[in-house]
């Protein structure tokens, strides 16, 4: 199979949106990342997913639509559900809901929940829209890498796997969706992403974050997920970090012949001299969103040692360091 990358023009959108409807599988771009696609509704169709990325089928997709009544399609909405899709959505929360039977098992791994969001990308809902049906779509990635922000990313990992890449450049936010499980009391967090949990919190109450915490320590014994091929590791948030990690960068370079490079935040970068570095913006938010960017960028320049600044806790720097313990299999400094 040739793969080949298709400007989001109108015509190609609509093209997508055929290939969608007759069964295929297309990659196009979200606010959050880019996601592989196929009719949510047609079971054949889904598992080109799972066979392109090598995932395993108890992984659950997520179900996109491009208007918040086609939420009902799919599933039952509560009247805290309801709350949320209108404050939050189009953007960047998925939310799990009890699915309505016309949902193939192979969607929701066999279980009787559904996670659901309305993309906020014009791309994305135009496709969507075209498709005339919602779309399954997980992060348009083999399963041991990172989330792809550019069609190249998608590229890189899924040649010669799925038939067209849309290109709509670069993924305004960069990191995957906030996931709340809405069928459970209190409704519980499952992933902490690019929505504030606790924007989330202040429109319904009460949120139980187990899991994330959960997900979080256990990457200190065994890292979960996608795994850079360089290895990374990151510094606590102190007032000192550049020195920790300056001394780091050099015993590791010197001692142990590493190529490192150090993601740090721009006001920071001339704390370390002529090391090599890599900006990561001027807030937590920005840095977040050029995480899995960086990433690439760092492994195509060919370091094989990232050392990331920490970031300070609460808000989205809580998500971000979430993201640096599972990347890091919880390798501070």
């Amino acid at each position: 199979m040739e793969t080949v990358i298709l400007k989001a023009d109108r015509k190609n959108i609509l093209k997508c949106a055929e290939m969608l409807r007759n069964g295929d599988v297309v990659a196009f771009p979200t606010e959050t990342v880019y996601g592989l696609g196929a009719n949510a509704l047609d079971g054949d169709a889904a598992k080109k997913i799972f066979k392109a990325k090598g995932r395993p089928a108890t992984n659950p997709l997520i179900i996109h639509v491009a208007d918040k009544h086609q939420i009902d399609d799919v599933a039952y909405v509560s009247d805290a559900a309801k709350k949320l899709i209108d404050k939050f959505m189009p953007g960047a929360l998925t939310l799990v809901l009890p699915k309505k039977s016309n949902v193939p098992d192979i969607v929701t791994a066999g279980f009787d929940t559904v996670a659901v969001r309305m993309p906020d990308h014009p791309v994305a809902l135009r496709l969507i829209s075209e498709a005339g049906v919602p779309v399954c779509a997980p992060s348009a990635n083999t399963s041991a890498r990172p989330s792809p922000t550019q069609a190249e990313h998608v590229y890189d990992d899924l040649n010669g796997k799925i038939p067209v890449i849309l290109d709509g450049g670069m993924c305004p936010l960069g990191l995957e969706s906030t996931i709340v499980d809405m069928t459970k009391t209190p409704p519980k967090v499952l992933r902490a992403g690019a929505v504030d949990i606790d924007k989330v919190a202040a429109e319904i109450g009460e949120l139980d974050t187990e899991k994330v915490m959960v997900d979080t320590l256990s990457a200190l014994k065994v890292p979960v997920g996608y795994v850079p091929k360089a290895e990374l590791v990151f510094s606590a948030y102190y007032d000192n970090m550049s020195e920790v990690i300056n001394k780091y960068y050099d015993s590791s370079e010197n001692m142990h012949g590493s190529r490192p490079v150090i993601f740090c935040r721009n006001e920071n970068a001339d704390k370390y001299g002529d090391r090599k570095v890599m900006l990561m913006g001027g807030s937590v938010t920005e840095y977040a969103k050029l995480l899995f960017e960086r990433i690439r960028e760092a492994e195509k320049s060919d370091y094989n040692l990232i050392i990331a600044e920490g970031v300070p806790m609460g808000g989205m720097g809580t998500t971000l360091l979430s993201r640096l313990i599972k990347l890091s299999g919880g390798k501070v400094i």
